[in-house]
């Protein structure tokens, strides 16, 4: 088969509707890491995620921290909750996914040190597209302080929450 009829063969796929799999990635905008101070063990790590197809990040790791998760922070009857997110976050096709302080967000937990103002923490996000195919981005997130200086106290880095 020729150049010119396999384009014209995936134009009439495309055409048609018909998904072929795909090898774009997940988008990662923005990303960044709260600082913390001394003996602090949690904090949390925040982005931007706009993925081509409906997809979800299923998993993070980083080797700063001994338990990495996906969180979900919410108001329940004027209480502010947070909790793991074992099946993932949706990331819908085209949209943007804002991990936000307050909303979704990555926990890092068993810190081994302190995360440092203007240091950068490594981190590895996976994401499963619907064919249940895994794919893995490698970051590098600088870190930061929330308001600009101001590091949070142990019970601001969790929250105060329990799980």
């Amino acid at each position: 088969m020729n150049h010119t009829i396999r384009l014209a063969a995936l134009a009439a796929l495309v055409t048609a509707g018909i998904t072929l799999p795909a090898h774009a990635q997940v988008v990662v905008k923005d990303p960044w890491v709260r600082a913390t101070v001394s003996q602090q063990k949690a904090t949390g790590a925040f982005m931007q995620l706009t993925s081509p197809q409906d997809a979800r990040l299923v998993e993070a790791k980083s080797p700063v921290a001994g338990v990495v998760e996906i969180h979900e922070m919410s108001m329940e009857k004027d209480v502010m909750r947070m909790r793991a997110m074992p099946g993932g976050l949706e990331l819908p096709a085209g949209k943007t996914v804002e991990l936000k302080s307050g909303g979704y967000h990555v926990m890092l937990m068993d810190l081994k040190q302190q995360v440092k103002e203007g240091s950068s923490v490594p981190m590895t996000l996976v994401f499963e597209g619907k064919d249940k195919k895994r794919s893995s981005i490698e970051i590098k997130a600088p870190v930061k302080s929330l308001t600009g200086g101001t590091t949070m106290d142990k019970d601001q880095a969790h929250g105060g929450m329990k799980h």
